[in-house]
């Protein structure tokens, strides 16, 4: 008998839905304990599927763990565009701070770059994330200089690097805690170097 022509074809969205559960399983399996010693066979256990069809998609464990914290960070901080930079600049570090200080995300990120200090491979992604992340904040910074609130000339390179150097130093230190005041007197400080106006301790 021939195949019924009206019948879904459901190939794809068993893909799909198999890709997100791996996808799923590997960030609830970076916020263990035991994260450090991920690998692609307590993926595919996780997620129900064989190894193979997690190499079917990504190369790497570290090409899994680099979609996996993408999509985390996509979601749990994504790129405000108010038309201001003060509040663009304090929500978008607000809600950073947030994401990447608060469990499991924090063990996520922890595991993720010890991941990256052993693997040159894993590095490597490492720092296409990290460049990801550093390119939704520039975009912030180069539409706030197309409206013409930045001082010029700002190397905003520098600036990006304020930011995460304070979210990566108390994030791996552990001395001080990512929290919303932190944030906040961050995107003070920023915008006091940024901004064209004039501050009250320059009057």
């Amino acid at each position: 008998m021939a195949p019924d022509p009206r019948r879904p074809h459901t190939g794809r969205r068993r893909n799909e839905a198999a890709r997100q559960a791996i996808l799923d399983a590997t960030s609830e399996l970076l916020g263990q304990p035991n994260g450090a010693a991920l690998t692609i066979d307590m993926i595919a256990a996780a997620a129900g599927v064989g190894k193979q069809t997690i190499y079917r998609w990504w190369p790497s464990k570290g090409a899994v763990l680099l979609e996996a914290m993408t999509d985390l960070a996509r979601t749990s901080a994504p790129t405000p565009d108010t038309g201001a930079l003060a509040s663009d600049l304090h929500t978008f570090l607000a809600s950073t701070f947030h994401a990447a200080g608060s469990e499991p995300a924090a063990s996520r990120l922890r595991t993720v770059m010890a991941e990256a200090q052993r693997d040159p491979h894993a590095g490597e992604l490492m720092r296409i994330f990290a460049d990801r992340r550093r390119q939704e904040l520039r975009q912030i910074l180069i539409r706030a200089q197309d409206r013409g609130e930045l001082l010029a000339p700002v190397d905003l390179d520098l600036v990006t690097d304020q930011v995460y150097g304070v979210l990566w130093y108390r994030l791996l230190i552990g001395h001080s805690p990512l929290s919303p005041a932190a944030a906040a007197e961050l995107s003070a400080a920023l915008l006091k170097q940024l901004l064209c106006v004039e501050t009250p301790e320059a009057r």
